[in-house]
Parts: structure tokens; sequence; C-alpha cells
């Protein structure tokens, strides 16, 4: 076997994502805007997609400093919107490198208050659009896809699809449930796509500040820190870092993985004082 040579190990080269192309749904805040500044500023074209036509624009007009991108308000629990994302790949790129699943959907009540259109939305939007949307995406990155350098599917699952939650007090039953089955989801898919030089990689964060958290972060980020071995939220650059490890040649051999990003609040089985009022 030949040795790889001593500059193919550079950092600059292992993680080197210049020239690749993006799509993020759920860009235009919280996680999702995070990572797309993260990968335009290293040399990423990224395309992000929201369901509010305001909220994409608002996201580019912060986003545009940093390097190519473009939005594109779009449903992705809708085929015609998926469409028209696929068109808008299609026509900007010609293919794509990396897409990041990212859009999602929270809903949190007791069990016996929990609605049937409030469990389907979340579903639907977690698992169903995620599943709908890289199949349509297919033809994009298997063009964009080599043995040398795959092609990337990366789906945003959560800590809650690895444990229970308790933090929040309201249960999230389809919550956590959707992202539990979007982690089997992507274990399926990449199985399936190895063949056609396409890895499927999940991350499973805990708490970032996001959209999704301001209320929690008001009312019981003490909590969400003991809960943590490390004490603490996630920061920014903690999410870019593993998004560019898995989107860059040292995670090209990276497939069917979900990885918690959660500083170990996923394994902690320490004592919950809140647990007993």
């Amino acid at each position: 076997m030949d040795q790889p040579s001593t500059e193919a190990f550079a950092i600059e080269n292992l993680f080197s994502l210049k020239g690749k192309t993006a799509l993020i749904t759920g860009g235009s805040s919280g996680l999702g805007l995070i990572m797309a500044k993260g990968l335009l500023q290293n040399g990423v074209r990224v395309i992000i997609a929201s369901r509010k036509q305001k909220k994409c624009d608002m996201a580019l007009s912060e986003l545009e400093q940093f390097g190519e991108c473009s939005a594109l308000a779009a449903n992705v629990t809708k085929a015609e919107d998926r469409g028209r994302l696929v068109k808008a790949v299609a026509d900007n790129f010609g293919s794509l490198s990396i897409l990041i699943n990212n859009a999602g959907a929270i809903w949190g009540s007791k069990l016996e208050d929990y609605p049937d259109s409030g469990f389907a939305k979340v579903i639907d939007t977690n698992l169903n659009a995620v599943f709908a949307l890289t199949r349509d995406m297919l033809p994009l990155l298997e063009k964009a896809a080599s043995a040398a350098d795959p092609a990337r599917v990366i789906n945003i699952g959560s800590m809650d699809g690895i444990h229970v939650p308790v933090v929040q007090r309201l249960p999230t039953f389809a919550y956590s449930a959707s992202k539990a089955a979007l982690h089997h989801l992507t274990r399926c898919l990449a199985v399936d796509l190895a063949s056609k030089n396409i890895t499927v990689n999940a991350i499973a964060p805990g708490f970032f500040e996001s959209r999704m958290t301001d209320y929690v972060f008001e009312h019981f980020k003490q909590d969400i820190e003991d809960d943590c071995p490390l004490h603490r939220v996630g920061q920014p650059q903690e999410m870019v870092g593993i998004v560019a490890y898995l989107a860059s040649r040292a995670g090209a051999y990276t497939n069917g993985t979900v990885i918690p990003i959660d500083g170990g609040t996923s394994i902690s089985k320490g004592h919950r004082p809140w647990m007993d009022q």
C-alpha cells in the first residue's frame, strides 16, 4: 500500500471545503444560520431555504458578507416547494455536494392534551420531509459524488432522539420520536446510498441558542447546565466544527453515524432535583 504524503495530513487539506456546494433547510435562523455562516466562511457556495420569504431575506442580508449565498422560501413538507428547491440548486450549482436537512418543528403538551395535528406536523417536518427531499436531491448529489470525495447528506437530529428529555418539563412526544426515527433513517439511507458515493450521517445537538430553545433557556437554563456534565450549553463554533468534519476529506469514510454534540447530556445519569418536585 502506498504511504500517504505528509502534506495529505495538513489541516488545510483534511478540512478544506473550498469549491463545494450546499443546501441548508431551515437555514434562516438558529443552527441553520450558524451552519450557513460556517460553510460560507470556508469557501462553500450555499443556498438556504426557510418557509418565510421575509426571514430568508433577513438571513441573506447577514450571510452575503461571508460568501456566495442565495435564499429561497420553501416548505419542505410540500412536493411543489421541494421541486422548486431542486430547480434552484440545479440552476445555481448544477450539482450538490452537501445536503443539510435541518428544518424542524416541535410541539409540547401533556399526553392527554396532545393533538393529532401537532403530532402529525412534527413527524411530517422532522422525518417525512427529510426522506422526501433527500430522495428528490439524489440526481444532483450523484453528480457531485466520487469515490474519493463523496457527496454528503447531514441530517440534524437531536440528543432527545437518544434519551428521554426532562429539563423542559413539558413532554415533546412527537419531537423525540421523530428524531429517534431520523437517526435510524440516517443509517438506512447510509447503507442504501453508499454505492452511489453518498454518505449519510446525523448530528444530534444538545442545547444551543436558537428560536426553538428561547423558552427553555429563559425558564430552565440553570437546570440545562446542571444536567450537562460540562455544565454549559453549546457554542456556535462547536456545531460548525462537526459539520466541517463530516463535509470534508477528514470525514469521507464516516458513514451511517449519529454524533451527539451535547456535552454528554444524553448519557448523563446525574441527580435531577427538579424531578423531585
